[in-house]
């Protein structure tokens, strides 16, 4: 994976950050309840202490400052944009704060005489504290981009054959062979005769899918969406990736051209200049080409 990739626009949108606050506060809670008890370096407590207050503040400031970080994310990444390697350091950047703040007060609650810790712990304390913050905070974000990345992948778009619809009229099975575009909510965006499909190119984080209309008019639509989806989705099918940045359908191409260096895929489609052929693809290409 490239880091200096900017990351998916579902880990910038509002429902990603609120579900991650929430289950990273939850995951916090349960985690620490099980492990602060084998911890001789933490003074957390649930009991009747004055510690109690102190804990309770700290969960609270540690929630507040978690919450106005992602919100300020949530602008960057709308905004301009952010890097996985950014989003990487981000996340780390929280832990270290939160870890820092749990020694400030310990030290505070020391300096009380709340608290009997010597100075020569505190860097112990300061690593304890790194740690259990990155469980607490970084795990539970690693567990939601994945969760959404698996969920974008199932949702973000789908294959459906209508060749088993009833109907009370005879039609061409190429007809009733539909392509439907789902976006990241589940929602169906585009819904296009496979044979009215050209090619379907990467962008970014985003797809390019050039189609005629019902006018024959040539248009595109732009969806969010991996390339590597669109593939595994419609494997088998007349849609065949042929380069990183395209997919051609097969029931469209024209002519296979070998060139100096290489080979290109020819579209019966008036203006659009040859689509190359990487190496990756190459043998699958001219396989399903000649065997149409």
């Amino acid at each position: 994976m490239d880091l200096k990739r900017r990351i998916p626009t579902y880990l910038v949108d509002a429902e990603h950050i609120v579900s991650a606050v929430v289950f990273t506060v939850l995951f916090s809670i349960v985690f620490l309840l099980v492990f602060v008890p084998f911890d001789p370096f933490s003074w957390f407590t649930l009991g009747r202490s004055p510690l109690l207050v102190h804990t309770i503040v700290f969960f609270a400031v540690s929630i507040l400052f978690v919450v106005l970080s992602k919100l300020v994310f949530l602008n960057v990444g709308r905004s301009r944009g952010v890097s996985w390697v950014q989003l990487i350091l981000w996340d780390l950047a929280e832990s270290v704060a939160i870890a820092v703040f749990y020694t400030a007060l310990t030290f505070a609650l020391e300096r009380k005489g709340l608290l009997d810790i010597s100075l020569d712990s505190y860097r112990v304390v300061f690593g304890r504290a790194l740690l259990i913050s990155f469980m607490g905070v970084y795990v539970p974000y690693l567990f939601s981009t994945l969760f959404y990345a698996m969920q974008d992948k199932d949702d973000t778009i789908r294959l459906m054959n209508y060749g088993n619809v009833v109907s009370d009229s005879r039609t061409a099975p190429q007809d009733l062979e539909k392509v439907t575009l789902f976006g990241d909510d589940g929602l169906l965006k585009m819904s296009i005769n496979l044979k009215n499909l050209y090619y379907i190119e990467s962008d970014d984080n985003y797809i390019k899918v050039w189609y005629s209309d019902v006018s024959g008019e040539t248009r595109q639509y732009m969806l969010r969406c991996r390339l590597k989806t669109v593939e595994e989705s419609f494997a088998g099918s007349q849609l065949v990736r042929c380069h990183r940045k395209y997919i051609v359908n097969l029931m469209r191409v024209e002519l296979l051209l070998r060139e100096k260096d290489g080979y290109y895929v020819k579209l019966d489609l008036p203006g659009c200049e040859p689509i190359p052929i990487s190496k990756t693809y190459e043998q699958t290409m001219i396989s399903r080409f000649n065997s149409r």
